[in-house]
């Protein structure tokens, strides 16, 4: 079969991609692993709400249907994925992996795990990296033998009622899903340098925060921001919680053996989960056959310049952290990278 262009990925990338593809005249297909077009929303804990405003949360042509200040919850998200979806003049194919991209003179060869071949001039690799959790090695928890979760397979605080855990991670997410466990449990915060705050009290959704953050966002200047941890947006007075103990933040343990670790200060305690909220690489397995070169500061980032890829023309990613700005990997960014990686495969 063949098509105009294929967009791997049906989350915020891939959708967006889809989109964008679509307003330049081209009618992709668009291939997706999960039941249904909301990407990895549907698959995060179950209390998150985003980390930014519902007016910075849209992708282009359709607002978010709530008021500019709202903080959408993680349904919320994927429903309004599922109704752009809908609005889409493309192909949507769910419950269809892509196993390989291979490349045959112009055109690239996209084959899925149902048997499907399809050719296609362009491909927008927009999988995210949900799929791909980052689980570094941590020398002071090599010993540890108790259960090690990744926040990607976190969903709700009920069942640890009661028992020591530790959060690994300085980021959003660590520090939402540790304010959320210490409702119920026993929770330290452990990394490597203290939580780095963007600003020194909570964000009201209404802020002028956010005016800067959009305009900021505008910047093509993605490529000279590394792979720090982003600085914790406090939206929901987490600091003060953290200041309070509730739950405390301390430096990586030293050692561990068997459930007990060893702090930097010298005392030693059981703990019964530890859970990574250490980010995500991208998921781009299905690449591999193309022979892509990577970026050695990036793990797993392939070399791309604000997203049309440096090795094959017509390849281009949408999603990647600071592809072309700093808010890539957001709502807000991948509707802005899509028009532009759109016009550049076009």
């Amino acid at each position: 079969m063949s098509v105009g262009a294929v967009v791997v990925g049906g989350g915020q990338s891939g959708l967006a991609a889809a989109g964008a593809l679509a307003r330049r005249g081209v009618r992709p297909v668009l291939i997706e692993a999960h039941v249904d077009p909301t990407g990895s929303w549907s698959r995060y804990y179950e209390s998150l709400r985003l980390f930014t405003p519902a007016g910075l949360n849209a992708l282009p042509g359709r607002p978010f249907p709530a008021d500019d200040a709202y903080f959408p919850s993680r349904d919320e998200m994927a429903g309004y994925l599922r109704d752009y979806a809908a609005t889409l003049d493309c192909e949507v194919r769910t419950r269809t992996r892509v196993e390989a991209v291979t490349r045959h003179g112009s055109r690239f060869v996209v084959r899925t795990d149902r048997g499907d071949e399809l050719g296609a001039g362009m491909v927008v690799a927009a999988t995210g990296q949900f799929d791909n959790p980052h689980r570094p090695d941590i020398p002071g928890l090599r010993g540890y033998t108790g259960p090690v979760l990744h926040a990607a397979d976190y969903r709700e605080p009920h069942g640890y009622a009661g028992r020591r855990i530790v959060v690994v991670g300085s980021g959003n997410s660590a520090v939402q899903i540790a304010s959320e466990l210490a409702e119920h449990a026993r929770v330290s915060i452990a990394s490597r340098a203290p939580i780095r705050y963007a600003t020194e009290d909570p964000v009201p959704g209404d802020s002028r925060f956010w005016t800067v953050l959009s305009l900021a966002g505008r910047v093509p200047a993605g490529r000279w921001f590394g792979a720090a941890t982003v600085p914790v947006i406090d939206t929901m007075g987490y600091r003060a919680r953290i200041d309070a103990g509730r739950p405390d933040r301390r430096d990586l343990p030293v050692r561990a053996e068997g459930r007990a670790l060893y702090w930097p200060d010298g005392s030693v305690e059981a703990v019964d989960l530890v859970l990574l909220a250490t980010g995500y690489r991208p998921a781009l397995d299905y690449l591999a056959p193309l022979g892509l070169r990577y970026r050695h500061r990036r793990p797993g980032v392939p070399a791309h310049r604000a997203g049309v890829s440096l090795d094959h023309p017509g390849l281009g990613f949408v999603g990647l952290d600071n592809q072309r700005t700093f808010l890539s990997a957001t709502l807000l960014g991948v509707g802005r990278d899509a028009t532009y990686v759109a016009a550049r495969l076009t």
